[in-house]
């Protein structure tokens, strides 16, 4: 579902400063179904990286598949088998309730509000938002803004979902459920999810593979398992 070869990016250095290499050189795919943790530190290169999946951020070298669309050859088709989350809770408007963040995005994404009105109600319900639903999203509490955020990515119906850093900033009950969540998703609908944390436990409890990055590099590539068994 998706194929990254030899992906490449640069910064400018600011003044003074040499330029900073944020990717060096990636390579990886992820099949169909597959939850995968994207591990590392701050500035390993995980942000960049997606964004790049994403279309916001170009490359400059290497090349990105998309259920076999390549990024910069078919932007457009390969964009429409993806939905992103980037840090958190970026993805939704804050004065808008939560039921209309998500009628909004699923016609942003060609679904009449009409035809996706039970699928709304479902999602509500599930991600223990439905007695929040006419609450503006910017009076929610971040927990909240977060699984609304992931809710709004599931609704357009893309196969790729894209997740950076969800559980950021969230106490350990909120960061349980948005896990649990995405574990369901994974089982019940078949998305193909890159998840990118800098926290082990959270990659522990969701994922069954890991890509460890660091200074934009892959240090390994294993099951959580094996790793797990490393570490010990």
């Amino acid at each position: 579902m998706i194929r990254i070869q030899s992906l490449e990016k640069t910064y400018a250095g600011r003044k003074g400063e040499p330029p900073v290499k944020a990717v060096d050189g990636i390579s990886f795919s992820v099949p169909e179904g597959e939850l995968l943790g994207l591990l590392g530190p701050n500035g390993a290169g995980k942000t960049t990286t997606v964004k790049m999946l994403c279309g916001l951020i170009r490359p400059d070298s290497g090349q990105i598949f998309i259920n076999g669309k390549e990024m910069t050859r078919r932007r457009i088709p390969a964009l429409a088998e993806l939905s992103a989350v980037l840090e958190g809770n970026r993805n939704i408007y804050w004065r808008l309730t939560a039921k209309e963040n998500l009628e909004f995005f699923a016609a942003l994404k060609g679904h009449s509000p009409a035809k996706v009105r039970l699928e709304i109600d479902q999602y509500l319900e599930r991600f223990n938002l439905a007695d929040k639903a006419n609450v503006e999203a910017r009076k929610l509490s971040r927990g909240m803004q977060q699984k609304l955020a992931i809710a709004v990515a599931l609704v357009s119906h893309s196969k790729v979902l894209l997740l950076d850093e969800p559980t950021l900033g969230l106490d350990v009950q909120a960061s349980y459920e948005i896990r649990q969540l995405l574990k369901e998703i994974v089982r019940d609908q078949g998305k193909t999810v890159i998840l990118t944390t800098h926290d082990m436990n959270v990659v522990q409890d969701t994922c069954e593979r890991v890509i460890i990055v660091n200074e934009g590099r892959i240090v390994t590539d294993d099951s959580v398992h094996n790793l797990l068994d490393l570490f010990k």
